[in-house]
């Protein structure tokens, strides 16, 4: 690993909480799927230990019903609202892109009550068309209501958990059975999706991470990209987050990357990839957007989850660890 992304490895570590805990920057918020994604960095990085405390501080906050709140600080929750589904899934991503790259079993039967906890939590939160509902309100319940992206990333979280169980000989055909469906519904059924907002299809995850979450491979996958390519990529800066709003994102444009090599459309992945080097600072932190109709950074941060996406992006174009097959198409 070169020296710059060495750097970006060290600016999530310098930010990371003795407990374990990575909040967004210095003085911000940790929310549960971003705290993953900068552990997930930090093991493509090489720094095994410091992701495992990130895991290991996530296990201590686990609810009894297995789920996480959406916010908290280094003293502990700060936003009891409620608990999102895709953000308690995603901690089976983050344990198994660990195992990937260590192959440390003793490991992964110590997380296992974690991971099974929060997979069951999730189901729990299964509709009837297959669908998971995006989250437990505190004071409501079940929120009846479903979002594309949120359930791409539980989509992979479920073959995650699946393969976590595999590794350790539990059976688990109830998960398999949840999976297939969630498919079903994001493949047959838009009507589960958006049902009490305003569709989310300008946003270029719902776009996107279909294709990184493997929910859509092969020829639909081209298909899918090449439809909206143009709606959503800006030449020579990067992924938009949405398609009305002259703002590219680094993460957006990593996660981009990351479907892009999964398809093996790896030109167009390395080229986008290297756009986002001039949101990069010279300590190896990227900022997290550029507003360019203004020729602004927006919002003035620069975030863990951001660096933590592009160690991930460029694990998975130089296969500098085991764990650049993470978002390899599964079955």
């Amino acid at each position: 690993m070169g020296p710059d992304l060495a750097a970006t490895a060290r600016f999530i570590l310098e930010t990371q909480h003795p407990s374990g805990a990575i909040p967004w920057f210095h003085g911000g918020i940790i929310d549960p799927w971003d705290h993953v994604e900068a552990a997930m960095g930090l093991a493509s990085a090489g720094h095994l230990e410091a992701a495992h405390a990130a895991y290991a501080w996530l296990q201590s906050e686990q609810g009894p019903e297995g789920g996480w709140y959406v916010a908290y600080d280094e003293h502990g929750v700060t936003d009891t609202s409620r608990i999102e589904t895709n953000f308690v899934a995603y901690i089976a991503v983050g344990i198994w892109h660990a195992h990937l790259i260590q192959k440390d079993l003793d490991r992964l039967r110590r997380y296992w009550p974690m991971v099974e906890k929060a997979i069951d939590f999730v189901i729990d939160c299964q509709g009837p068309l297959g669908q998971i509902y995006w989250a437990k309100d505190s004071s409501q319940g079940i929120r009846k209501d479903a979002l594309i992206t949120g359930c791409s990333s539980i989509f992979k979280s479920l073959a995650c958990a699946l393969s976590i169980a595999d590794a350790l000989g539990e059976a688990k055909p109830e998960w398999h059975h949840a999976r297939g469906s969630l498919q079903s519904a994001l493949l047959h059924h838009p009507e589960a999706f958006d049902c009490t907002w305003e569709s989310k299809a300008r946003f270029s995850m719902d776009w996107f991470y279909p294709i990184l979450a493997g929910v859509i491979t092969g020829p639909e996958a081209n298909a899918r990209i090449e439809a909206r390519w143009h709606e959503f990529v800006v030449q020579d800066l990067g992924c938009r987050c949405v398609n009305d709003e002259p703002w590219v994102t680094v993460a957006e444009t990593c996660e981009l990357v990351m479907s892009l090599a999964a398809m093996g459309d790896l030109k167009r992945a390395t080229q986008l990839f290297s756009w986002i080097q001039q949101f990069r600072e010279v300590d190896g932190s990227y900022w997290t957007g550029y507003v360019f109709r203004d020729d602004a950074i927006w919002p003035e941060e620069k975030t863990t989850w951001t660096a933590g996406a592009v160690l991930l992006a460029s694990d998975m174009l130089s296969k500098r660890s085991p764990g650049h097959t993470l978002f390899h198409w599964q079955d």
